[in-house]
């Protein structure tokens, strides 16, 4: 296996990893989100509008040629950064770079009145979920005045004020002030690739070394909050708490406490407790979601309207468990196994890899940070994460409910 970490002569990091006898390559190119600030829904229309076509190429010209080579081009705002992808057969890299280079350099923004139309259509579309609902208003209320909670209704209100000029400001803060990194995976020589990327951007503007600071939200309350929605035919409910992010040391500890408490499927306790022994759910789960800044724990359920009381009762019967009886070593073993097994499957390919390494990396974690998470994973103890649980699972949490 042939891995380098180096940059370009803008200080763009680039790690390069030669996998053997794969026809096609992955490159994922990110820059980091630095400013915040901009209406809602600048940088997702933004994010959309790259594909829509550039000062040579129409948004019509960019979709024939890309389906004529076979080239997925994807653009997509995550929470911390804005990612740029691209995967084609080894033999059409050139093609698909100059394509690449193209979107980046030279994109017009000219489709925005379109894209917005069809984004707001999008978004109501996807809001008559009664989850997508109770979702959008749990993101919205545990992150209350930052940006993190930028979700989809906040983004509707927000998308009949903006103006072309916003979403041309909003690249021109990604391309101007941005950790810019890239990860390159497939069975291309590295000379050549790392000549090619030289060629193509290397007069981007320089990338920055340090991620700025940006303050982390707030939590000091209880917030219980009901959506009424009189055609849903079931009850969904989260409840969530903010807690300490991939930067920090709780992190592995958490990260396998969600893997006991809910996300291992048929053998984690709340689908043993709650949807086998109990019969109260269609769907229950945890989840541990990770952003830069913080990170947030929580717990879902889709249940019968008139098991809402008895399923919160539920989640804190379980949540008391953990923290105050210590798991046992198998039990802690298998989340273990499970978690490394997890991160060992999402990462098969070369389209996965050149993703995972690219987002650790321009949220400063570093491009080998999962190698890392892996062996402080097995160091975890019963006692940690007991201590961990008494830690967050306190009185500063935010539910959502949505019922007929």
């Amino acid at each position: 296996m042939d891995k380098k970490i180096t940059e370009l002569k803008n200080d763009i990091e680039l790690l390069y990893k030669r996998n053997k006898n794969t026809p096609r390559v992955a490159l994922c190119f990110n820059f980091s989100l630095n400013d915040p600030i901009p209406v809602p829904g600048a940088y997702t229309l933004m994010a959309r509008l790259l594909m829509q076509g550039t000062k040579t190429r129409t948004a019509k010209q960019l979709s024939e040629e890309l389906d004529r080579y076979a080239i997925e081009f994807t653009t997509e705002l995550k929470l911390d950064y804005l990612k740029l992808k691209f995967v084609c057969l080894n033999e059409d890299f050139d093609k698909a770079l100059e394509i690449f280079e193209d979107i980046i350099k030279n994109s017009t923004f000219d489709e925005f009145e379109k894209e917005r139309i069809k984004l707001t259509g999008e978004i109501q579309a996807q809001l008559d979920s009664p989850r997508a609902q109770v979702v959008d208003n749990f993101y919205k209320n545990l992150y209350t005045n930052h940006h993190y909670g930028y979700t989809n209704t906040v983004i509707l209100e927000n998308l009949k004020n903006l103006t072309q000029k916003d979403i041309v400001d909003s690249y021109k803060i990604f391309y101007e002030n941005s950790k810019k990194v890239m990860a390159f995976v497939g069975d291309l020589d590295f000379d050549y690739v790392s000549s090619r990327l030289n060629n193509a951007f290397g007069d981007l503007p320089k990338s920055i070394k340090e991620l700025p600071y940006i303050k982390p939200p707030v939590l000091n309350e209880i917030k219980e909050l009901e959506i009424i929605k009189p055609d849903a035919n079931q009850a969904h409910i989260i409840q969530g708490w903010l807690v300490e992010t991939a930067s920090q040391n709780d992190y592995p500890v958490l990260a396998l406490m969600n893997i006991i408490l809910g996300a291992s499927g048929l053998s984690s306790r709340l689908f043993l407790e709650l949807r086998d022994k109990k019969g109260l759910a269609y769907v229950v789960r945890s989840s541990y979601d990770v952003a830069r800044v913080c990170a947030n724990f929580s717990i879902y359920i889709a249940t019968e309207p008139n098991n809402i009381e008895i399923s919160l009762k539920g989640f804190k019967e379980e949540l008391d468990k953990i923290k105050t009886e210590l798991v046992s070593q198998e039990e802690l073993d298998n989340a273990k196994n499970n978690l490394i097994g997890k991160w060992a499957f999402s990462q098969e390919d070369n389209n996965q890899q050149a993703a995972t390494y690219a987002h650790y990396a321009v949220t400063g974690l570093g491009f080998d940070f999962n190698e890392k998470a892996k062996e402080n994973i097995k160091s975890v103890t019963p006692q940690q994460i007991m201590e961990c649980a008494n830690k967050y699972f306190n009185d500063k949490y935010v539910i959502s409910i949505i019922k007929p």
